[in-house]
């Protein structure tokens, strides 16, 4: 099948074809509201120059590989001591489903095509949900930048239409137009970095395949892939969100909150940042009784998948202090010094600051913030022999 060839049943929530992007980059240089956003990044952009740029663009992987690995490495560059890479021995020949813990609304994925890119391997399909396409120009954007769009928010009766164009959209790309795919374990962030795969998430990607389950998620190749920011910019907020809802349960984000979220993880510092490509869980998968319940079975993959990321993060000083701070004791003291203790406890000061809310709690937001840096510890500590 031509690769240009996509059923028009994903129509609603494929990336663009080739033959759209003309269109597409015309619409972006049109939008002032794009033209607002760019030079909120770069306010030395000369919008001349960048438009011939971006109408030099043919196809998306044009753009893919010149706009938007720039692009992020820009961010990169402005906002992390460093962005690494390791594992990639472990990466299949094949096309594979990543399955990562999610940090990140923006981030996530764009940092790892960028380092995918650069070893050889081919930039991803990305999954993101429309509740981040806030204006118009966004998700022309993210279409042009070969992300599908997966629908949020919809009644219950849709759900399963749209689960289900999702999962063979999903099985199509892996299967047919032979790309790799990215997804997070669940549905948004992880606010307190207690990372587990949702297993809502694991029925939607069986919902494509033709076969039993477990035949269906071997066919998708699943890689996870762990996350490791030293620092999260958005710590504050989810820290923030974590009260309003403990003070309000029927709290719900505004659409404003969400465009916050996304410029403070992009714009500020993340300190050291890796990626660390696990093991495909194929060989995991294919021990597993294929006469167990269906239920048994989606715990059984959510756990191959939780255990190969919680066996590769990446710790930093501030993992280990958190954890001894939050539990007491100095189980971890071999992993930090005093100066490392002095700019953590300063780093949180400062971030408990920001926060501005009615009868703020500073010790839960404290606690909350503490969890977020020492969960990943934690759950690394169970797959340690």
């Amino acid at each position: 099948m031509d690769k240009e060839t996509v059923s028009p049943n994903f129509d609603e929530i494929r990336p663009l074809n080739n033959n759209e992007v003309k269109d597409a980059i015309e619409k972006l240089l049109a939008s002032d509201d794009f033209e607002r956003a760019l030079r909120y990044i770069m306010p030395d952009l000369n919008w001349t120059e960048f438009s011939a740029l971006m109408r030099s663009f043919k196809t998306k992987e044009d753009f893919k590989s010149v706009m938007a690995y720039n692009a992020v490495m820009t961010v990169a560059k402005k906002t992390t001591f460093s962005l690494t890479i390791s594992g990639k021995s472990r990466l299949p020949k094949e096309p594979c489903t990543f399955i990562s813990n999610h940090r990140d609304i923006v981030l996530d994925a764009a940092f790892l095509n960028v380092m995918l890119y650069d070893v050889g391997h081919g930039m991803t399909q990305v999954a993101i949900g429309d509740n981040l396409m806030i204006r118009p120009w966004i998700e022309t954007l993210v279409r042009l930048n070969n992300s599908f769009i997966v629908k949020r928010g919809v009644s219950v009766r849709q759900m399963l239409e749209v689960s289900q164009t999702l999962s063979a959209y999903m099985h199509h790309t892996i299967k047919e137009t032979k790309e790799s795919v990215w997804i997070a374990q669940r549905e948004g962030r992880s606010k307190d970095s207690d990372d587990r795969t949702q297993g809502s998430v694991l029925k939607m990607l069986n919902m494509g395949g033709t076969k039993d389950f477990l035949t269906n998620m071997m066919e998708l190749n699943i890689v996870p892939v762990a996350i490791s920011y030293e620092y999260d910019p958005c710590d504050f907020l989810k820290a923030q969100e974590f009260q309003q809802k403990r003070d309000n349960p029927d709290f719900v984000k505004s659409q404003r909150d969400d465009l916050l979220a996304m410029e403070t993880g992009i714009l500020y510092n993340k300190g050291r940042v890796h990626f660390t490509l696990g093991s495909p869980i194929n060989k995991e998968l294919a021990k597993l009784d294929r006469g167990m319940e269906k239920s048994e079975l989606i715990t059984a993959v959510a756990s191959a998948i939780d255990q190969e990321i919680y066996r590769h993060y990446r710790f930093y000083p501030c993992n280990y202090l958190a954890y001894d701070m939050l539990y007491g004791g100095t189980r971890f003291s071999a992993n930090y010094g005093q100066k490392d203790k002095k700019a953590f406890e300063e780093y949180l000061q400062g971030q408990l600051d920001k926060i501005v809310i009615p009868n703020k709690d500073e010790d839960f937001l404290r606690t909350k913030i503490l969890q977020m840096y020492s969960n990943p510890l934690k759950n690394h500590l169970t797959v340690q022999p």
